[in-house]
């Protein structure tokens, strides 16, 4: 008796399905727009060349732990009783060599104090 041979699985077609992704992708990059181009005549303002500065509502968090608030050295129980009544979320500045844990620390008091999130200011670094 003669076994009959096992039909063998046909190889999957691959070049088919790359050919359709690859015309799905080109579809996509000729018909979408990602974003509307900018207007010819408008010039955008150069953000390298202007000057840093505190946001006057921010509470500046020095890397010795000293918080700074309108140009005045201040304690978070004063911070917090001046910003009684105000909306908005809180910007808080902290110094680069301030530990992380003092950050986490401040912040979440200031949390927990307020009931309003609290936003990190940070500087934007340039590209080298």
């Amino acid at each position: 008796m003669r076994l009959a041979p096992s039909p063998r699985a046909k190889p999957e077609p691959t070049i088919a399905l790359i050919n359709v992704v690859f015309l799905m992708l080109v579809f996509f990059l000729i018909a979408g727009q990602v974003a509307q181009p900018l207007d010819r005549d408008v010039q955008l303002v150069d953000a390298d060349s202007m000057a840093a500065r505190v946001p006057d509502d921010a509470l500046v968090l020095r890397a010795d732990g000293t918080l700074v608030w309108r140009a005045e050295v201040t304690t978070l129980d004063a911070f917090v009783a001046a910003q009684a009544g105000e909306a908005g979320a809180l910007r808080l500045l902290p110094d680069r060599n301030l530990p992380a844990r003092d950050l986490i620390a401040v912040a979440a008091a200031l949390r927990a104090q307020t009931g309003q999130d609290v936003r990190l200011v940070t500087r934007q670094g340039l590209a080298p």
